[in-house]
């Protein structure tokens, strides 16, 4: 718009409202500075939905990019209607601070973002827990990170399918477990509950041979992988051989059976041994599962005709 037409146009838009000529000014300024600042968005997220269809990066962009245009405009616009803002130092002193309080989030994300490039807590293919969220790291961006669930929905450490994504500045505020980084496996345990009356030894010496046999194969494996992890990390195990630890409770014996497996084939290697242990049990009389029962008790009268009462008797 040349001079003169913007003259014309201030001159109008004084008559219209009955305000000065620099109110007019300065209003018709400050329309034009919104408009083009919100064009300016448009414009940038049409750019986004087209490089990218995932509605949770949507989402983020159009938060974002709201906020930085709010507090832009606030700056510009308080530059046109306030002289303090004359000074361009103080206006860009002043827009920084701004800039900064609007993107704390997505600043915070991105010295998450460092942290994990420089420390590396995880990698590509890693499994971690952060958030109560359980998954393999398939995704490393500056803003975020992703993974693929496991558990949660499913009652064992296998994958939904779902992909979750996480701020980058989670690495900050919440616990982060890597299961694989360093150290590839994982003690897992087996709660075998025998009756009282069971041979408890000899169902020790059936889980122990069981445990050696799916078992002893990755010691070797372990050991290696857990000297390169003491390089690193403060390890103490001195023992990665399976183990059945004997408990007593008030339903029977507890028969725990400790073993180390790779961190992705818990639920295959729970499903061999215990497959083993149904089968080596039942060819034990001596040996029995602990399990829920009721028991009725018929108390008799003599008094009454033979008629009683039953009382219900809960146990293993």
């Amino acid at each position: 718009m040349s001079p003169l037409h913007f003259s014309e146009l201030t001159q109008r838009v004084s008559e219209s409202l009955g305000t000065s000529i620099g109110l007019s000014e300065n209003l018709i300024q400050s329309v034009v500075v919104i408009l083009v600042l919100l064009l300016v968005r448009y414009l940038f997220l049409i750019i986004v939905y087209w490089q990218t269809k995932d509605p949770a990066k949507h989402y983020n962009y159009k938060r974002y990019s709201t906020q930085v245009i709010f507090v832009i405009a606030v700056f510009v616009v308080g530059k046109i209607w306030f002289e303090g803002f004359q000074s361009l130092a103080t206006f860009l002193g002043l827009l920084s601070v701004g800039l900064a309080l609007a993107l704390r989030e997505l600043l915070t994300d991105l010295a998450g973002w460092m942290f994990i490039v420089i420390r590396k807590p995880f990698d590509l293919g890693d499994r971690i827990e952060v958030m109560g969220v359980k998954g393999d790291v398939i995704d490393k961006r500056l803003f975020t990170f992703s993974v693929i669930e496991i558990g949660n929905r499913v009652k064992a450490e296998q994958s939904t399918g779902r992909v979750i994504h996480i701020p980058n500045s989670k690495v900050f505020t919440e616990f982060l477990a890597n299961y694989t980084g360093g150290f590839t496996f994982i003690w897992h345990e087996i709660p075998v509950n025998i009756t009282f009356e069971s041979d408890y030894k000899k169902a020790r010496e059936l889980i122990t041979s069981i445990l050696n046999t799916h078992c002893l194969g990755f010691v070797n494996q372990a050991e290696l992988e857990m000297k390169r992890a003491k390089e690193s990390f403060m390890l103490k195990y001195s023992v990665l051989t399976p183990a059945v630890f004997l408990t007593v409770n008030e339903n029977g014996v507890l028969l725990s059976a400790r073993f180390l497996c790779p961190v992705r084939r818990t639920r295959r290697m729970e499903q061999l041994i215990w497959g083993d242990i149904l089968e080596s049990f039942n060819k034990e009389p001596s040996i029995r599962f602990a399990y829920q029962t009721t028991r009725l008790v018929r108390h008799e009268d003599p008094g009454a005709g033979g008629q009683g009462d039953l009382y219900s008797d809960k146990g293993r």
